[in-house]
């Protein structure tokens, strides 16, 4: 007999308020270990509130979220150690070198400075930034801060990644590894929860992906359910369709008309 696996993220009913503006309506959410969720929509949709939510960050819900079975709201952090963080615009200490950095970043995760400098030191070199190691940071690409993003978000081995934009400023090859690092901690019972914008990405290493417009969940299910039930090709055409944005062909020739206008062809 199979157990039935416990979610590590556990929503129901959870509504947000800024000011007059109701951000999220009523989310009911369950996700399980091992699943790479695609979480997506419109900028504005909710999706950031959602997330800063589940890390602690944003007081003043209504509803009840769960993480690893216990309400967030009763004031222990202590389920903020398994869980790992990568904002999409983040202020990293650019006078620090990797090293310091990294370590810093895994002694507030608990873990003892020599292990997290070695650790980050052997991370650091599969991606290509060994000899980047103890240079300072603002010396880095943006692509080199990212993986530094990446590593100090999976450091201290979390039970959930929390991350938007994880590909930002990769090149090729980097995203290749770092979309078999997605999959293959999936594999070991993780849970990936991430955002972004590039519909190519999300439709090829989720396993499930929602989405949600208006602050409200429109879609839920593996990209080949969206495209049954939409008779849509791909991710992008299915979220066009399900968020009502149907002008980008139309905006993008006015774009283009106004660009050449007052141009003579000589």
């Amino acid at each position: 007999m199979s157990l039935v696996k416990e979610p590590v993220i556990s929503i129901s009913g959870l509504w947000m308020k800024y000011s007059d503006k109701m951000v999220l309506r009523g989310i009911d959410l369950e996700v399980y270990p091992g699943q790479i969720i695609g979480y997506i929509g419109p900028n504005g949709a909710g999706k950031s509130t959602t997330v800063k939510i589940m890390l602690g960050l944003v007081e003043g819900y209504t509803g009840t979220v769960q993480i690893f079975g216990r309400d967030i709201s009763d004031g222990n952090t202590d389920y903020k150690k398994r869980i790992g963080y990568v904002p999409e615009v983040a202020e990293l200490y650019d006078s620090l070198t990797a090293r310091e950095y990294l370590g810093f970043i895994g002694e507030l995760y608990g873990m003892k400075h020599t292990e997290a400098e070695d650790k980050a030191k052997r991370l650091m070199g599969l991606l290509n930034l060994e000899q980047a190691y103890d240079m300072r940071i603002s010396s880095y690409s943006k692509g080199m801060k990212q993986k530094v993003l990446l590593i100090s978000s999976m450091l201290h081995n979390p039970d959930i990644l929390f991350l938007d934009e994880p590909l930002s400023g990769l090149d090729a090859n980097s995203v290749m590894v770092v979309k078999e690092i997605f999959a293959s901690l999936a594999a070991r019972g993780k849970t990936i929860f991430y955002s972004s914008h590039i519909m190519d990405v999300v439709e090829k290493i989720s396993s499930r992906i929602i989405l949600i417009n208006g602050g409200d969940i429109v879609a839920d299910g593996s990209f080949a359910e969206l495209r049954e039930r939409s008779r849509e090709g791909s991710l992008e055409a299915i979220f066009n369709e399900l968020t009502g944005f149907d002008r980008y062909r139309d905006i993008a020739g006015e774009f283009v008309e106004v660009i050449g206008e007052g141009d003579s062809g000589d």
